[in-house]
């Protein structure tokens, strides 16, 4: 079957050691379904592991992805719900220490098959194509638990999105804007600020930029560049939610003085559980909204789409159809 994988790891350019090409079909295991994938939408997650990061050399190759969605075994469409936790573990799947995604110790999804274990399986919404329905288990869910699970967050309340463009932060702002919530975006491309707008932001900044008050949390996913703009923009008391650091993990300053004095909360946040996956799919349904999608093109042409997430040239999702 064709499939996206990673052969080797490249921390420079982590492009050159994707692969594109023919791996065995996968066979599912007791308690496993094989699902026809029919699109799947790529991560930062993906780069990472061609660089080496959170994927074992001996693992290799592995077939890189954690979002799909397609046809299970009984040809109903569905969602994958990327987070794999121990059979034996009860409750929140993201805080079992034995959990991995898909594409770390099992295949992934940028294949034209993918297995995984029955339970995480969820329904595809009615209302949305298999190629925005692909983009809902990592990025749309990652925002999900940040908004609804993590922060603390209100009707009402005011919320700042660092970094507007990539999966994670053009979820968060359509989300909290379908929620109630004041939204407030930073981008230092101008473009990407007015898509901000476009998609319900309220308001947009460059980064860095002085706000007209402090927020009552800041969604964070840009990490070291970001970090101290994120805890001067918040109130006394607020929250500052992570879920990730693509601009890199150490920060000049903890600035651990103005978080013990302004009582501020400092958030981390994993993927998401099926049942916020199943919440979302539901909650997008009742408000009408669906994924913003940047790119659309043919997994044998994913290469493309790596090198365009890499050179940060996105606004949205890229997407792979199968």
């Amino acid at each position: 079957m064709l499939a996206a994988y990673a052969a080797e790891f490249n921390a420079d350019d982590p492009v050159s050691a994707l692969e594109v090409g023919e791996r065995p079909e996968p066979e599912a295991p007791d308690g496993w379904v094989t699902i026809d994938v029919k699109a799947s939408a790529l991560n930062h997650h993906d780069l990472w592991s061609l660089k080496g990061v959170g994927l074992a050399e001996q693992s290799l190759p592995m077939i890189l992805g954690c979002d799909a969605a397609g046809i299970d075994p009984d040809g109903n469409e569905v969602v994958v719900h990327a987070v794999i936790s121990d059979p034996a573990w009860k409750g929140d799947e993201t805080l079992d220490p034995k959990r991995s995604l898909l594409s770390e110790r099992y295949q992934g999804t940028l294949a034209e098959k993918v297995v995984v274990p029955a339970r995480n399986v969820v329904p595809k919404p009615a209302g949305l194509s298999f190629e925005q329905a692909a983009c809902l288990p990592t990025a749309w869910l990652t925002a999900y638990r940040m908004l609804f699970t993590q922060s603390g967050l209100k009707p009402g309340d005011t919320v700042l999105v660092q970094g507007a463009g990539g999966g994670v932060a053009t979820s968060l702002i359509t989300l909290a804007r379908a929620a109630g919530i004041r939204v407030w975006a930073t981008s230092r491309d101008d473009a990407k600020r007015t898509k901000a707008l476009e998609i319900g932001a309220h308001d947009v900044f460059e980064s860095g930029a002085r706000l007209p008050e402090r927020v009552d949390a800041v969604m964070e996913t840009v990490g070291q560049a970001t970090w101290s703009h994120s805890l001067k923009s918040l109130k006394q008391g607020g929250t500052l939610v992570i879920s990730g650091a693509t601009s890199g993990q150490a920060p000049k300053s903890a600035e651990l003085n103005r978080i013990f004095f302004l009582q501020l909360r400092i958030q981390g946040s994993t993927m998401g559980t099926r049942q916020e996956l199943a919440e979302l799919v539901q909650f997008m349904a009742n408000a009408g909204i669906s994924p913003h999608i940047d790119t659309t093109m043919p997994l044998a042409d994913a290469r493309t789409g790596f090198a365009k997430m890499n050179d940060g040239d996105v606004f949205g999702k890229i997407v792979f159809t199968v």
